[in-house]
């Protein structure tokens, strides 16, 4: 039988990747978490799926989710058709970082710039000079039309959503303490509440709004703070305590950098905060590509290393 170009052509390979993950799983959740998007996305998913096999696949049942007789025909075949494609663009033997020449355009906040950036690029000097990057800031509402449009390779941060063709992983996990300069605030560790809302606060936010993680933590307890400003870089944040009566809740790792270069200091946040999940969020397409998940491999060895390298006592992710 002929091919027909045009109409495989309308067709997303990622639905049967959500197809096969289902199967196997018999659970929306678990296929999520298995090819790793978000349960809203799998949902998504279904539902193309369905439209485009005209068949409901999968009906609910008492220990999940029971497979119609057309979606346990499809099984096999659909393994076949996987492990074919898998196959075909997946060539481990011929990567290697010593000889490759590629740039990839990374996104990131100018925080995971500055913790992992200079180690990154010595990494790559003396193992992958072939490799170049190309580093741009992250922009939450825009990065995923980037990673379609494949303008970006790789992003980093904080990510809380993404559709079935964007994959996740987990750089890191981090806390937050209080950084200020204890000279000009006549402070110290462990800084009270009482004393933590006396100062006015810097604000870094990336979504231009003058309203934090920490501004909700306070308003469940009644209180609130001053903000004297709101800033979406985080490099500048360190200077404006070092020169003035105020403090900063950061990442926990971020200020231990700047505490320990610019002789600031550090203390426990006195109103309770979730960590934050430090994640790298990039297209499916690049998914098995050896040179992009080399970088990604490398970039989680590096952020592990970083924390071993944190002065003693000084706060870590669990």
């Amino acid at each position: 039988m002929a091919i027909d170009h045009i109409d495989l052509a309308r067709l997303d390979l990622n639905l049967l990747v959500a197809l096969d993950a289902l199967l196997q799983e018999r659970s929306v959740t678990r296929a999520a978490a298995r090819i790793g998007i978000g349960q809203s996305a799998m949902s998504a998913s279904l539902a193309r799926l369905r439209r485009l096999f005209d068949d409901e696949l999968f009906t609910r049942a008492p220990d999940g989710m029971r497979p119609t007789p057309r979606a346990l025909a499809l099984a096999e075949p659909l393994r076949g058709v996987l492990r074919g494609v898998q196959d075909l663009v997946h060539r481990e033997g011929s990567f290697d970082p010593r000889t490759i020449e590629r740039t990839f355009t990374v996104s990131l906040p100018d925080s995971l710039e500055i913790l992992l950036g200079p180690r990154l690029i010595a990494y790559l000097r003396a193992e992958a000079p072939g490799i170049r990057l190309l580093l741009r800031s992250v922009e939450a509402v825009r990065i995923l039309d980037e990673l379609d449009a494949d303008r970006v390779d790789l992003a980093l941060g904080f990510f809380s959503r993404g559709q079935v063709h964007h994959k996740q992983r987990l750089l890191y996990r981090d806390s937050y303490v209080v950084l200020f300069n204890a000279a000009l605030v006549g402070l110290e560790a462990p800084i009270g509440l009482e004393d933590y809302l006396r100062f006015p606060h810097v604000l870094t936010s990336l979504r231009e709004t003058a309203h934090g993680v920490v501004d909700d933590a306070l308003a469940l307890i009644g209180r609130s703070r001053v903000l004297a400003v709101t800033t979406p870089r985080f490099l500048v944040v360190p200077f404006l305590v070092q020169a003035s009566p105020v403090i900063a809740t950061m990442h926990a790792r971020l200020a231990t950098v700047f505490a320990g270069s610019l002789g600031l200091s550090t203390s426990p946040v006195p109103v309770d905060l979730d960590e934050v999940s430090i994640s790298m969020l990039w297209h499916a397409s690049y998914d098995r590509d050896p040179a992009h998940r080399w970088l990604r491999d490398l970039l989680v060895r590096l952020a592990g290393e970083e924390a071993m390298l944190l002065p003693m006592g000084s706060p870590r992710p669990e």
